[in-house]
C-alpha cells in the first residue's frame, strides 16, 4: 500500500507532468492550427502535430490519475464525492482529451488527402478542415467545463479534509469557479481566457506544496483514529 507521503509526491508530480505536457502541446500545434493555410502547414509539420497529440494524451492520462491516486484518502471523508472526482476529473476528462487528439489526427489525414489530390476542390477540403478545427474547439470548451467541475469536487474535498492549508483549498475553489466561467462565456462569444490563469497557477503551487510538504498529518491521524 502506498504511504500518504508517497501519494502526495506522486500527485504533485502528476500535476506538473500534466501541465508541462499541455504547455508543450500548445507550443507544438498552436502556430500550425492557427495558420490560415493550416492544411498545408499540417502536412509540412506532421511530426509536430503527432508530437502535440501524444503530449495531449500524456497530459490527459497524468491528470486523470490524480483523483485515482487520491481516492483511498478522499473516500474516508466523502466517498460519493471521491467517486465524483474520478468520474469528472478522471474518466470524462480523459475521454475529452482523446476526442481532441482524434480531431487533430483526422485533420492530419485530411491534409494528406488534400496534398494527394493535386488540384483539389479547395473549398471542399477547407470546409472539412474548418469543421474539424471547430469540433476541436467545442470539445476543448466541454473539456474546460468538465475539468472545472472535477476541480470544484477535488478542492472541496481538500477543504473538507484539511489535507492541505485552507487558503490553498479556497484558492482552488475560487480558481475553479473562474475557470468554469471562461468556457461558458466563450460559448456566448466572450473570450476571457485570463479567467483560467488563477487555477493554473494554483495547481502548480499545490504540486510544489505536495512534493515538498506533503499532506497535513493531523487530519489523517484523526481520521485513522476514528476508523480504528
Amino acid at each position: 500500500m502506498i504511504s500518504n507521503r508517497k501519494t502526495a509526491i506522486i500527485v504533485g508530480v502528476l500535476f506538473i507532468i500534466g501541465t508541462v505536457a499541455g504547455v508543450l502541446s500548445a507550443l507544438f500545434t498552436g502556430p500550425i492550427l492557427d495558420d490560415p493555410d493550416y492544411l498545408t502547414k499540417v502536412i509540412s509539420n506532421q511530426n509536430q502535430i503527432i508530437m502535440g497529440a501524444l503530449l495531449v494524451l500524456i497530459m490527459g492520462f497524468a491528470l486523470a490519475m490524480v483523483p485515482v491516486m487520491m481516492f483511498p484518502i478522499f473516500r474516508k471523508y466523502n466517498e460519493a464525492l471521491a467517486l465524483g472526482a474520478i468520474v469528472f476529473r478522471g474518466v470524462l476528462e480523459a475521454v475529452t482529451y482523446i476526442a481532441i487528439v482524434i480531431s487533430w489526427l483526422l485533420l492530419l489525414t485530411l491534409g494528406r488527402e488534400y496534398i494527394k489530390a493535386g488540384t483539389p476542390d479547395v473549398s471542399y477540403f477547407q470546409l472539412l478542415g474548418t469543421l474539424l478545427l471547430k469540433a476541436g474547439d467545442w470539445i476543448a470548451q466541454i473539456l474546460a467545463i468538465v475539468f472545472s467541475i472535477g476541480a470544484l469536487v477535488i478542492y472541496y474535498l481538500f477543504y473538507q479534509s484539511k489535507l492541505i492549508p485552507r487558503w490553498l483549498s479556497i484558492w482552488g475553489l475560487i480558481g475553479a469557479i473562474l475557470y468554469l466561467a471562461a468556457p461558458l462565456l466563450a460559448m456566448f462569444g466572450f473570450v476571457l481566457e485570463i479567467l483560467m490563469a488563477p487555477l493554473a497557477v494554483q495547481e502548480m503551487v499545490l504540486a510544489v506544496w505536495l512534493i515538498v510538504k506533503g499532506f497535513n498529518s493531523s487530519p489523517i491521524a484523526s481520521e485513522s483514529a476514528k476508523t480504528g
